[in-house]
């Protein structure tokens, strides 16, 4: 190839933001030049968790690994996956986690245009950003997280993650995500903000690589990524205690499955489905003047939803008479009758 030709194909995969990583499989071939990510671990659960936003699509795809046991990797900057996949690998035979960073540094032919974050399941740190990563580009890390970032708008981006994630409280989700909107706040990515991830496996190894995975959340492509984020994490919170209702029901503790039901539908008002089940676990458990108003405002909103108490009822799954069933599904019937 002609130089000419050849750095005209460079400056537009600059543009771009895709490279083409020397020796990588053809899967792994176009990386996106990406922006802020925090790799952390929660001492309390050993939980450990990659959270990541860019101007890319689907960043989610590229940027995270972890898991569970292991340790956690974000791979940036122009980005090589095989500090992801192989990181992971080394990691879980027992190579200390900056013995492995420098081992996958050393296989690279082009690792001053890399950025990468890994923690261990100890909570150990390796970092490194490459001499040709786009300004601004710098790393910080501290006690169980670390951070990086590249192509930022202004200086200073880890220093205000890592103050975010000091300051924050609750799960290890969520502090990531405090960290992450920090670096928005500060202006982030140059080129403005398109896609984000937030991914976080469990401290006991499994015995599949994919094992202990707890939260999977991709924003693919989206004006406000981190805030359209931080709602599917809200939403799968929720889901997380219908899912504990589910359990409860299974056990016939109904108490324990209204608490549950009643943690989901404060979280997400609007959702018919939570306010739904939340309906029936009241019927369920004596407290049918209870469960009405939540079925009219169910019914009112989808009449659909009126179908579905009586095949419940067949199914064993709500504890209702023919009075109580005709009683609830007549709730409101005017308003929809033709």
């Amino acid at each position: 190839m002609k130089p000419v030709i050849a750095m005209v194909l460079i400056a537009l995969l600059l543009l771009s933001g895709s490279v083409v990583s020397a020796g990588a499989d053809m899967q792994s071939a176009l990386r996106p030049v990406h922006t802020y990510s925090i790799v952390a671990r929660d001492p309390g659960t050993g939980q450990l968790g990659v959270a990541v936003q860019s101007h890319w699509f689907a960043v989610g795809q590229l940027v995270p690994w972890a898991r569970a046991g292991v340790g956690a990797v974000a791979t940036q900057s122009f980005i090589d996956v095989r500090y992801g996949r192989d990181g992971l690998e080394l990691m879980a035979a027992g190579v200390p986690v900056d013995t492995a960073l420098a081992q996958l540094l050393k296989a690279d032919p082009s690792p001053e245009v890399r950025q990468v974050g890994m923690i261990d399941a100890k909570g150990h740190i390796a970092q490194y950003t490459g001499k040709q990563c786009i300004r601004y580009a710098s790393q910080l890390a501290g006690e169980n997280f670390a951070v990086q970032a590249n192509l930022m708008m202004t200086e200073g981006v880890p220093e205000a993650m890592a103050a975010a994630w000091r300051q924050a409280r609750g799960t290890l989700a969520e502090r990531m995500l405090a960290a992450l909107e920090a670096a928005q706040a500060l202006g982030g990515d140059l080129r403005g903000k398109q896609s984000a991830a937030l991914l976080v496996v469990a401290g006991e190894r499994g015995k599949r690589p994919r094992d202990g995975r707890l939260i999977d959340l991709q924003v693919e492509d989206n004006p406000t990524p981190l805030k359209e984020l931080r709602r599917l994490l809200t939403l799968h919170t929720a889901y997380q205690y219908m899912n504990l209702g589910d359990h409860a029901l299974e056990s016939h503790d109904i108490e324990g499955a209204l608490a549950q039901y009643g943690r989901a539908e404060a979280l997400v008002p609007a959702n018919l489905e939570m306010k739904f089940w939340h309906a029936v676990a009241l019927v369920n458990a004596g407290r049918v003047p209870e469960s009405l108003p939540l079925f009219t405002r169910i019914f009112h909103a989808d009449n659909n939803w009126r179908e579905l108490v009586p095949r419940l009822v067949a199914a064993g799954l709500l504890q209702a008479d023919p009075a109580t069933t005709q009683r609830i599904t007549g709730l409101g019937l005017a308003e929809v009758t033709p």
